[in-house]
Parts: C-alpha cells; sequence; structure tokens
C-alpha cells in the first residue's frame, strides 16, 4: 500500500511521541521505586533507632540483665503503628525476645540467621530487602540496629521491618496517575500533530494539483502563498516557474502558428503556379515569370528554414563561433553594394562607407549575417530619397557598429518587442511582406555570443538606429569619431 507523505510525517511524529512517553515512564518508575525504597529505608532505620534508644535506657536501668516488656512494648507499638512496620527484639543468638506487629503478615516463629545477626551487630545499620532468612513468607524493607553494652558489646539488635507490597501499591498509584496524563498529553498532542502535518502538506498537495494540471497544458494554476517561511519560498518559486512556463508555452504555441503561416504561405503560392502551369491554367507566355515568383518564395522558404535552424543551434548551444581578425567595414561595403539595386530604385544615400579599416575579432560569416540583416532592414524601411549611415565609434576593448536609417521609425512601445521572434510590427514593418521576423531575433543572438550588445534607438517620423557592440584588436589604433 502506497503510503502518502502525511501518513508517513504522522506516524513518525506519533511514534516519536509514544517512544519519549515510553522513556519517560520507565524513567519516572525507576525514580519513583527509589525514592520509595530510600524513604522506607529512612522511615524504617529511624524508627529502630529510637527503640533501640528506648531499649538500651531499659536495658540499663536492669543492670544490662534483662528488658522490662511492660514498659518498652507499648512504646515498640507506637513505634511500630506510625510506620505501619514490625518491631522486634532479637538477642545476639537469633531469638526473638520481643515482638510488636503494625504489619497484617505475621512471622514464622523461627530463629534469626546467624549471619544477619552478626552483620548487624558489626556496623552501626543493617539494611535487607529480603524474608529475613525465611521468618517472613513475602519480601520486607528491613533494618536493623544494634543495642550495646556500656563497654560497647552488642548484647542484642532490634528489627524494624515492612513489607514491601507497599512498594507495588504505590508503583501502581503512579502508572495509574502517568497513564490518565499521558493519555491525555496523547490526545493533545495527536490532535496538534494532524493539524500540523496537515498544514505542512497542505501547500505541497496545491502543488502537486497544479503540476497535474501543468501536464494537461493549463499554467494559470497557482499556489496560494500563506507564510514566508520555506514552504512560503518554495510557493513563491513554484509560482514563478508556473509564470516561467506559462511564457514559454505561449511563446512555443506562438512560434508553431508562425512556423507554420510563415512555411504555409511560400508553399501555397509554390504549388498553386505549380499546378496552375502543370494543368494548362497558366498560359506558355508567363508561365517564365510565375516560374521567377516559385525561384523567388523558394529562396524565402530556403531562408526561413536556415534561419530557424541558426535559431536552434544558438539556443542549444551547438553553434561555435570561429572567432578572426578581419575588417568590418569592409563587410558592410560588400554588403551595400549587393543592395545596389534597391538602393538606386529608391535613390537612398549612403553615408560613412569612407572610413578605411576597422580591425575587430570575431566570426566573420555570424558578422555578415547581423550586417546584412541590419543592412537589408535598414534599405527596406527608408524612405525614398532618404539616406543609410554607417559608423564606428571607440569604446574600451570595443568597437560599436551603427547602422542608421531615415524613414518612419519604430513606434517607443514597439522597440522592447523587435528582437522578439517572428515579431512584425503594424506599423514600422508594414512594409515586409516577405520577412519572417527572425532576423533580428537572429541578430541579437549571434551578437551575444560574441559577448557583445545591441540597441535600438528611434524616434518615429526621422529615423531608426541599431548599434551593436564586438570585440577590437589590441593593436588597433583609436579610430575617428565619425561626423
Amino acid at each position: 500500500m502506497h503510503k502518502t507523505l502525511f501518513s508517513k510525517h504522522f506516524m513518525m511524529v506519533s511514534a516519536i511521541i509514544l517512544l519519549s512517553i515510553t522513556i519517560l515512564g520507565a524513567v519516572l518508575l525507576a525514580f519513583s521505586t527509589q525514592y520509595f525504597k530510600e524513604d522506607r529505608y529512612q522511615l524504617l532505620g529511624h524508627n529502630a533507632h529510637q527503640a533501640a534508644i528506648l531499649t538500651y535506657a531499659d536495658f540499663k536501668n536492669n543492670n544490662y540483665e534483662a528488658v522490662n516488656p511492660r514498659l518498652v512494648m507499648p512504646m515498640y507499638k507506637i513505634l511500630a503503628d506510625a510506620i505501619e512496620a514490625d518491631i522486634y527484639l532479637v538477642n545476639t543468638q537469633g531469638e526473638m525476645l520481643l515482638f510488636v506487629s503494625g504489619s497484617p503478615e505475621q512471622p514464622v516463629d523461627k530463629l534469626i540467621s546467624p549471619s544477619i545477626i552478626q552483620k548487624a551487630c558489626q556496623g552501626e545499620r543493617y539494611e535487607e530487602l529480603g524474608t529475613m532468612s525465611g521468618i517472613y513468607k513475602t519480601r520486607h524493607y528491613t533494618v536493623g540496629v544494634p543495642v550495646k553494652t556500656e563497654q560497647g558489646q552488642p548484647a542484642a539488635v532490634v528489627f524494624a521491618s515492612a513489607s514491601a507490597s507497599t512498594l507495588t501499591v504505590f508503583l501502581v498509584e503512579i502508572l495509574k496517575m502517568f497513564v490518565i496524563s499521558s493519555l491525555a498529553v496523547l490526545i493533545l498532542a495527536f490532535v496538534a500533530v494532524y493539524f500540523l502535518t496537515m498544514g505542512l502538506v497542505q501547500p505541497l498537495r496545491k502543488m502537486v494539483a497544479a503540476t497535474q494540471s501543468f501536464s494537461k497544458g493549463d499554467f494559470t494554476v497557482r499556489v496560494p502563498v500563506e507564510s514566508y517561511d520555506e514552504l512560503g519560498q518554495l510557493a513563491i518559486s513554484f509560482n514563478n516557474m508556473a509564470s516561467s512556463l506559462a511564457t514559454t508555452e505561449t511563446v512555443r504555441r506562438s512560434f508553431t502558428a508562425n512556423v507554420s503561416h510563415e512555411l504555409r504561405t511560400p508553399m501555397t503560392t509554390i504549388g498553386g503556379f505549380i499546378d496552375g502551369i502543370l494543368d494548362g491554367t497558366i498560359p506558355p507566355e508567363k508561365q517564365d515569370h510565375y516560374l521567377h515568383i516559385v525561384s523567388e518564395e523558394i529562396k524565402r522558404l530556403s531562408r526561413l528554414v536556415r534561419s530557424m535552424l541558426n535559431i536552434a543551434r544558438i539556443e542549444a548551444g551547438e553553434l561555435e563561433i570561429k572567432p578572426d581578425l578581419f575588417d568590418i567595414n569592409d563587410t558592410v561595403i560588400r554588403t551595400v553594394f549587393t543592395f545596389e539595386g534597391p538602393l538606386e530604385e529608391k535613390q537612398i544615400e549612403v553615408q560613412g562607407l569612407d572610413n578605411g579599416k576597422v580591425m575587430v575579432e570575431a566570426d566573420p560569416d555570424l558578422i555578415h549575417q547581423v550586417v546584412y540583416n541590419l543592412i537589408e532592414n535598414a534599405v527596406k524601411f527608408a524612405n525614398e530619397g532618404g539616406y543609410i549611415q554607417v559608423s564606428y565609434h571607440q569604446k574600451p576593448d570595443a568597437i560599436s557598429v551603427s547602422i542608421k536609417n531615415s524613414g518612419n521609425g519604430i513606434p517607443k512601445d514597439e522597440i522592447p518587442h523587435v528582437f522578439d521572434r517572428f515579431y512584425k510590427a503594424d506599423k514600422s514593418r508594414s512594409k515586409d511582406k516577405g520577412g519572417a521576423g527572425l532576423g533580428l531575433h537572429i541578430v541579437r543572438s549571434i551578437i551575444n555570443l560574441h559577448g557583445g550588445e545591441i540597441t535600438v534607438r528611434s524616434v518615429e517620423g526621422e529615423y531608426c538606429e541599431f548599434e551593436f557592440t564586438l570585440p577590437q584588436h589590441t593593436g588597433k589604433k583609436s579610430l575617428p569619431e565619425h561626423k
């Protein structure tokens, strides 16, 4: 049977409580037993000593020859009844001379063992928990005090004996009180442990329920934060993770939808024109025109697939840069020449190509892709008769490259999103009918891969400027500021 965390925690804490109470009970009984024994020996010893003093006084009055039972016995009786014990006088041969009963059990008429008499006479006091060499059927606490002559010779021994069964009664009463109080404590403890365990487990159960919702694609569930302890911090982290997963899922769905749309559009165009050529809908004299369109769509499709593969390689960490020393200004010039037709068609002036060599340490192929995408956007969104300005600026251990174009610019609220995948603003990119919205995302990924940064500045209706930084060759002299 599968045990839940609640049952495991509850059983473990309950077992610890039960074990603790059991140990506490055992220690209590042990100390109570020891205390009872010491208390009984102290009481018996005190009364036996008092009886010995009275016996010695009477013995002395009779010239150490005998004791007067009529005088001694009443005193023994008082002392015996006071502690519910037997008090008796025994001579050195073990014969019982006087006996006063204070307990229910009567002794057997038998001599006391000589070894007991010898031990009692040798010391100040004799103690025993037993049957006094068989004169009692059950165990008794016994204390013996010797009575000596004026010369110090043992003449007799006064014994005080009490039944040991009183210990059992005492321990039973102690155990009853302990059990009753323990039951009350256990009930309160189990109730407290139950609610405490429930309080600890409940947030975890909510997290389990939330993860089950996540597994079904629902990332809207959140765990309530009810404290700021470890569980509260876990709930906060869990909610942050849920928000991250929700964002990731939204991006994934958007990515899938955009990829599907971007792939479907050129494929639909290609399929339509090819079918039109095959079934004769498109006349032979127009086939070359439509085949050129198909060729452009295939190139567009190829660029889209290549861009997505590059993004996947960058995000997976599989794209390795191969840094080399090269002139980035030469890369910019050669890239600008590839857009000679669109530049002349829109009468765009290109400025800043006369800077001379600008040496950087980076991957030439990847930086060419960055420059190409930025120049392509600048040409695409520059206004007719406008300009494209390329400038380079010296920074500590780095070179910044700026590509600026006149035109409508990018609205302020859309600037934070221009580097997002598949993002195409309605206003700033309305002319970008063939783009997939991946170019700037790839540009940022490549620049970040080189340890650089890319920023965008724009004034709506005036210009848009992209600036990125790259490590500079250490042997390169400072560059003149572009004016």
